[in-house]
């Protein structure tokens, strides 16, 4: 037993991961202070009676400037450059004010189930303008309380091919953009947009989120220069690909060397299970393709992988409710995980996601943030199986939410 008279809240009895016994989380002033299995000391307590602490879910890609919008497009929409279509036309009439109420509707979504960090990509265009990255900087700002947003700006219908997107982009780099993406396959000049992007990402010093590889064909691809790039720069470590669902449509022997290439690269891949399956493979009659990069079978092999929430509610994505625990469950169901898949597959949504976002102070430990939440469940093998309630939550040992457990009302009581 552990005396200190410094801390501020005890989270009692909360089992961590990996961990055989409940252990006591000491917070001082809004970090971790103390973990060891007894603390004595005078001071507010959160009871977590056994079950899961996790440090928070983190979303590595999603945008909450185009959520939401089911009611306004109709929604017709069968394919990637559909969808980009609609969405080009429709966010012309996006104010700031409409951007924050759909984003702000997301984010409170997100909070309730689990999500502590998300980095959101925001569409810089002449179309938008920097009004949703106006909106989206203002949402960073009024829920910092709750969760850590990171906005990743980036040019959606191209670079090169679309005059006055570099302008704009280069503005909100230095009006509070943190990492730089891009979409190179909607750009006539794929390699020039990657080589501005990498450029611009250099000349910032941000980390590098792309798009890339969004179909089934695996004759061509945007992989080998994104590489080339990340290497002649020395910027392993610092580069994502979204989507990448090329990679699912490719033999073993291609997708060893590809998987290879990636490791050695040191480029990260996040999986966007709703958007790429709902997208990929519409026109198969029968048999129709997945389209989904199976994550934990390139994490296995040192790709470092995510999955991601994406789209919300709109052409890309017709549904979601923000829950990275269902999109881990919806993941591990479809990408034919194994039961001792499971833990990678909640990895998925915590430590690997944090990784890719370089996120130093992510995890509970000491001196980190007192950011976590409890999950209604003893085990963490059985998370991504059965979906236990999120119970509650805490940004820096304040309490951000909690869930009321579900009352049975047996006949007679």
């Amino acid at each position: 037993m552990t005396a200190q008279s410094a801390f501020d809240l005890i989270f009692r009895n909360a089992l961590l991961r990996g961990a055989a016994d409940p252990m006591d989380i000491g917070v001082t002033r809004g970090r971790i202070t103390a973990i060891e299995p007894t603390l004595a000391c005078e001071a507010a307590e959160v009871d977590v009676g056994g079950r899961l602490a996790l440090p928070g879910f983190v979303d590595s890609h999603i945008h909450l400037d185009k959520a939401c919008l089911l009611g306004r497009c109709g929604h017709d929409h069968g394919s990637v450059s559909e969808a980009i279509r609609a969405l080009s036309e429709m966010k012309k009439g996006f104010s700031v004010e409409d951007v924050y109420a759909r984003g702000a509707r997301v984010l409170e979504r997100a909070i309730v189930h689990g999500t502590t960090r998300m980095r959101t990509h925001v569409e810089i265009d002449p179309r938008i303008g920097l009004r949703g990255f106006e909106a989206v900087k203002a949402l960073k700002r009024d829920y910092a309380w709750a969760i850590d947003l990171s906005l990743c700006v980036f040019p959606q219908e191209g670079l090169t091919n679309d005059p006055g997107s570099e302008e704009l982009l280069i503005q909100a780099l230095r009006d509070g953009g943190e990492v730089i993406g891009g979409c190179p396959y909607t750009d006539t000049d794929p390699n020039a947009h990657l080589a501005r992007i990498f450029d611009l990402a250099e000349a910032f010093d941000l980390d590098v989120d792309l798009h890339l590889d969004f179909d089934l064909d695996p004759s061509w691809w945007h992989l080998d220069e994104v590489c080339r790039q990340t290497e002649r720069r020395n910027y392993g470590g610092r580069v994502a690909i979204g989507h990448a669902t090329k990679l699912s449509a490719l033999p073993p022997e291609r997708l060893r060397a590809a998987t290879a290439q990636l490791a050695k690269a040191g480029v990260a891949v996040t999986v966007l299970p709703a958007t790429d399956l709902y997208l990929m493979g519409r026109e198969a009659t029968h048999n129709a393709p997945r389209g989904l990069t199976l994550a934990h079978k390139l994490a296995a092999d040192g790709v470092l992988c995510s999955i991601a929430t994406n789209n919300v509610l709109n052409p890309f994505t017709p549904f979601g409710d923000a829950s990275l625990l269902r999109m881990a469950n919806f993941y591990a169901n479809v990408a034919h995980a194994s039961v001792n898949d499971f833990d990678t597959c909640l990895d998925l949504v915590t430590e690997l996601p944090a990784r890719l976002m370089n996120l130093g102070d992510y995890g509970i430990k000491v001196g980190n943030p007192a950011d976590l939440i409890v999950l209604d469940t003893q085990d963490s093998r059985f998370a991504v199986a059965e979906l236990p309630d999120v119970a509650m939550g805490f940004k820096s040992g304040r309490q951000t939410f909690a869930r009321q457990r579900p009352t049975v009302f047996r006949p007679g009581s």
